[in-house]
């Protein structure tokens, strides 16, 4: 008998082994979602972004980065959406090859996204086409919606500037309330800076038309209401702030509320307004005159509980109190330098909406 592992047996003879070989997958783009500050889109940011041209934009509502690894011009339409809330923005992109680039997309928002009063979810979709139309690539990123009153402020204010999208002097609300503080004024007038005027006249017509907007809150019975709360991420430098037609309907506002609302009717009456951030507060100003350094300061808070004079002497004793390096001042004649425009008021948009369907059907 053979020894184990000895002679020529069928058991010794070699069998050939079946090797599976992996199967090469193709080498395609990938992309990167990324939508509005950390998941979350907030309208101010949306509206000045989708105002902004698209080879203008420096930030966007939502951005595509795309990785292209192959040997090959990419070329491809991008079509990105948030379903229900947005229309689509449509882009032709071209990443070389072995490049990554980003695109910046601010698609306009609808009427609703405007009326949005709480957080809410949505999802973005992002839809890549080649020239043909056919479908190379869609994802889908889910993403919250911030209030229209939610304002981001950032770290050390540095979103600042965007509290002008509050600033609204074609609001019908704010025009109603200019025309009840004319009646407050001689000759009923509220004519904003008049260059023929000596500063020292101008001063004084500044301060009269001030006031005049302040006995008109007054009458109309604006109180403070606090109202800041917001829901969503980073609520420590975000806040709720109303638009004036809902603090000039609800006859309520805080501080910040208050702010833009002034600032909307001095704007209105092509003057000059400033908002004023110190700690724990915010003021509104107005400059004197067109070409005046001086600001007059008011702290709307008061109008509900104080006269006028009252308002302006604590403003400034509240100025007084701070270092520079402590008030923040957002010019919001440079902010819409920068871009920075007002919000939709949609009530405003649906009722021109139903008047061209009205007229439309005559």
């Amino acid at each position: 008998m053979a020894a184990p592992g000895d002679g020529d047996s069928a058991a010794d003879k070699s069998v050939p082994t079946s090797v599976t070989q992996p199967v090469a997958r193709p080498i395609r783009p990938t992309y990167t979602v990324e939508a509005g500050v950390n998941g979350e889109i907030f309208p101010a940011f949306a509206n000045f972004a989708s105002l902004q041209r698209p080879n203008d934009r420096n930030t966007g509502t939502i951005s595509v980065e795309i990785s292209n690894p192959t040997a090959d011009l990419l070329r491809q339409r991008l079509i990105v959406q948030v379903p229900g809330w947005s229309d689509p923005e449509i882009q032709t992109i071209e990443v070389g090859a072995g490049e990554t680039k980003k695109f910046l997309f601010a698609p306009s928002f609808l009427p609703r996204f405007y009326s949005n009063t709480e957080i809410a979810a949505a999802t973005a979709l992002v839809t890549a086409t080649d020239m043909s139309g056919k479908v190379a690539s869609e994802l889908t990123v889910p993403v919250r919606l911030r209030s229209v009153d939610d304002m981001y402020w950032g770290d050390g204010f540095k979103f600042g500037r965007y509290i002008a999208s509050w600033v609204t002097p074609h609001d019908p609300d704010v025009e109603e309330l200019l025309a009840r503080a004319k009646e407050f004024v001689p000759g009923r007038r509220l004519p904003g800076y008049e260059s023929w005027k000596t500063p020292v006249e101008q001063e004084q017509s500044t301060t009269e038309q001030a006031k005049a907007i302040y006995r008109a809150l007054q009458q109309k019975g604006l109180s403070y209401v606090k109202s800041s709360i917001t829901f969503g991420a980073r609520t420590d430098v975000s806040e709720r702030v109303r638009m004036p037609y809902e603090s000039l309907r609800s006859v309520s506002a805080n501080c910040i509320d208050g702010v833009v609302m002034y600032a909307s009717m001095f704007e209105n009456l092509a003057m000059d307004p400033v908002i004023v951030l110190i700690p724990g507060h915010a003021l509104v100003g107005v400059r004197l005159t067109e070409r005046s350094s001086k600001y007059l300061y008011i702290d709307t808070v008061l109008t509900g509980r104080d006269n006028f004079e009252n308002a302006v002497k604590t403003a400034n004793d509240a100025l007084a109190r701070y270092a520079p390096s402590q008030v923040t001042r957002i010019s919001v004649s440079e902010a819409r330098d920068a871009g920075v425009f007002p919000m939709p008021n949609p009530s405003v948009a649906s009722n021109a909406t139903l008047q061209a369907t009205t007229q439309a059907q005559r």
